[in-house]
């Protein structure tokens, strides 16, 4: 399953599109199961990044640095541009904001060696990244949305979804780390959960895209709207990674890991907090939901493109 992970991760997106297109009904189960299912996903994400080696990201200065000015210097800036096209529209704006903002921390790795990138090199920052834009999303969302348009967020669902479905998980695979240090049982659970972590993305992905294809359906119009952004994000973020890398001088596959994380986005992690959101603004989570479907299709290019454009990368795909 491990080696055929983008088809995978397609058909169950086909599938569950189909199901929830021909089964409307099926809709508010669907999103009702979107938290447990999300949960054990992120719980099985976060237990395999290795926090004892956040000191060891650290030392690695170069990469380190590349990814980190990337993700949250550069990146927003263009985030900012971009989102300058949906500016009329406050649910849109919110929510490309939102997703375009959070780096990636868990299919990054395999798109990352699937087209020659040091995708060790990203697992090992992983915890950092995802550190860093849980502190800082709130500050972008303030400074670029304005406080008129973030008040209109309730803090109640928004920080029960923060905590229920990240925070908690993310504590949960820590400890479960350091328990397995010392317990047989603990290392069972650690190697269930990461086999477990292709059919999960498979099951989430599916259930997430069955539950919205009708909303999307009905908000098709609006959504038509971010696509264009979301395709020019891609297209400009390859760029953007080589000269950066290359400003950094850093090797081939260092350079493929850096483009793969500063254009894939968290939108997974991301969807839990958009569904906290109040009705008015509803529409967020079709937006990040939509993200998640370009951004596949974006993969599956650079995973074909990347090694050519950056000489010296491992083509690891026939």
């Amino acid at each position: 399953m491990e080696r055929h992970q983008i088809p995978l991760y397609l058909s169950a997106i086909v599938a569950g599109g189909l199901f929830g297109w021909l089964i409307p009904a099926a809709a508010e189960p669907l999103e009702h199961s979107i938290n447990p299912v999300l949960g054990l996903l992120l719980f099985a994400t976060f237990l395999g990044i290795p926090f004892a080696k956040i000191g060891q990201a650290l030392r690695d200065g170069r990469f380190m640095v590349t990814v980190m000015i990337l993700n949250f210097l550069i990146v927003p800036i263009i985030v900012f541009g971009l989102s300058r096209f949906v500016g009329h529209d406050r649910a849109l704006l919110i929510g490309v904001m939102m997703v375009l903002l959070t780096p990636c921390i868990d299919y990054v790795i395999v798109f990352s060696g699937l087209a020659g990138g040091f995708s060790d090199r990203l697992l090992v920052a992983a915890p950092l990244l995802m550190l860093t834009q849980m502190l800082l999303l709130p500050v972008y969302l303030l400074i670029f949305i304005g406080p008129d348009l973030v008040s209109a967020i309730e803090p109640g669902p928004f920080i029960e979804a923060l905590i229920v479905l990240i925070i908690i998980p993310l504590v949960a695979a820590a400890l479960t780390q350091q328990w397995a240090k010392r317990a047989q049982a603990a290392r069972h659970i650690t190697a269930l959960m990461q086999n477990l972590m292709v059919p999960l993305m498979m099951l989430t992905l599916a259930i997430v895209i069955g539950s919205q294809i009708v909303g999307i359906g009905q908000e098709l119009r609006s959504l038509l709207a971010v696509i264009p952004i979301y395709v020019a994000f891609l297209i400009i973020m390859v760029p953007v990674g080589i000269f950066a890398s290359r400003v950094m001088r850093l090797d081939a596959g260092s350079t493929t890991a850096v483009v793969f994380s500063g254009a894939t986005r968290n939108s997974l992690v991301v969807l839990p907090l958009a569904l906290a959101l109040p009705e008015p603004l509803a529409v967020v989570a079709l937006v990040v939901v939509t993200q998640t479907l370009v951004e596949l299709i974006g993969m599956v290019t650079y995973v074909k493109a990347l090694p050519k454009l950056i000489p010296g990368s491992a083509f690891k795909v026939a």
